[in-house]
């Protein structure tokens, strides 16, 4: 049973990263510290595992279990735990949420399944969703991904999920475009049963918060947490000076982070992590592969810029 039942997602929800061993075998000794250090930055709601961050593709059913075993026991009486359902179908999507529910999830975020990127409609996002919310009652995030990629869902496909599946209460918004990222704030959040927008546009975070958010989910917080709580507090409160003074910076490292290619931004996490002192090693599984030192000094001269690593630190990299 989930420790924190009645988890409403909302908030400053960074997610987390998944070390390796040289040998592509998971460190679980390593992610319970990071674990640790995310959990133990003040103004966090929840922490998410099992998602892009923790490069959720590479990892079997069994690898997602250990996962979550080992989040639950390092900081599970600390956060709520959200959950990622990365499967293929339907039938997979149930059973990942019926395990993770088992194993102490407060909240699951529910990626679109990968055959939607040839194509969807309003019945099949409704039906994969039914599939979830029948195995578990724990409250779900959509993952609203942009439209273009087929993978995202349109406004009236998205407000008849809504209607359908009740357990819905937040989307993680990566629409990736600014008037329907608004449009979902001011619909959304205002329902009579409110659905929170959970920005993931870290690139721009600043100005998604602005347009009135009711937190964020991000993987870039399994860097910089604090940085992303300090922006959220202050744009909560309409500090304004202050939300510029954070977003001035997160800006060098959102840049470095989510520049070409895209797939490459929680690699470039894991060497910051690595710069910092806070992960052994920066090892990612295939496809990916080690990033080029020049990028790595790239990297390491943001974290300066930033304020998070001593200068000269860029040059030893």
């Amino acid at each position: 049973m989930a420790k924190f039942k009645n988890y409403v997602p909302a908030g400053v929800i960074p997610a987390c990263l998944l070390p390796f061993h040289d040998d592509l075998s998971l460190d679980l000794k390593s992610f319970a510290k990071h674990l640790n250090d995310v959990a133990a930055v003040d103004g966090l709601s929840a922490i998410t595992v099992n998602a892009h961050s923790t490069e959720v593709g590479s990892c079997t059913a069994d690898e997602q279990r250990a996962v979550m075993d080992a989040a639950a026991d390092a900081i599970g009486d600390k956060l709520p735990l959200v959950h990622g359902i990365y499967a293929e179908g339907s039938l997979e999507a149930a059973r990942l949420a019926r395990q993770a529910d088992a194993g102490g999830a407060s909240a699951l975020l529910v990626f679109p399944p990968g055959p939607f990127t040839l194509g969807q409609n309003a019945e099949m996002a409704i039906a994969h969703f039914k599939y979830i919310a029948d195995a578990t009652d724990l409250p779900l995030i959509a993952f609203q991904y942009p439209v273009a990629g087929g993978q995202g869902y349109p406004r009236e496909t998205l407000l008849r999920l809504l209607d359908a599946v009740p357990t819905i209460r937040a989307i993680k918004d990566w629409s990736n475009n600014v008037p329907q990222h608004e449009r979902h704030i001011v619909e959304l959040q205002s329902r009579p049963r409110p659905v929170n927008v959970l920005p993931t546009h870290s690139s721009w975070l600043f100005s998604s918060l602005v347009l009135g958010c009711n937190g964020l989910l991000s993987g870039a917080g399994s860097v910089i947490a604090d940085l992303q709580s300090e922006l959220f507090k202050a744009v909560q409160g309409n500090d304004l000076a202050r939300a510029r003074a954070a977003n001035e910076r997160i800006r060098p490292l959102a840049q470095v982070f989510y520049t070409d290619p895209f797939v490459d931004m929680h690699n470039r996490m894991k060497e910051a992590l690595v710069l910092l002192g806070r992960l052994p090693r920066a090892v990612v599984r295939p496809p990916l592969v080690k990033l080029q030192r020049t990028e790595v000094a790239r990297i390491a001269a943001a974290l300066e810029e930033s304020g998070l690593l001593k200068a000269g630190a860029s040059r030893a990299a």
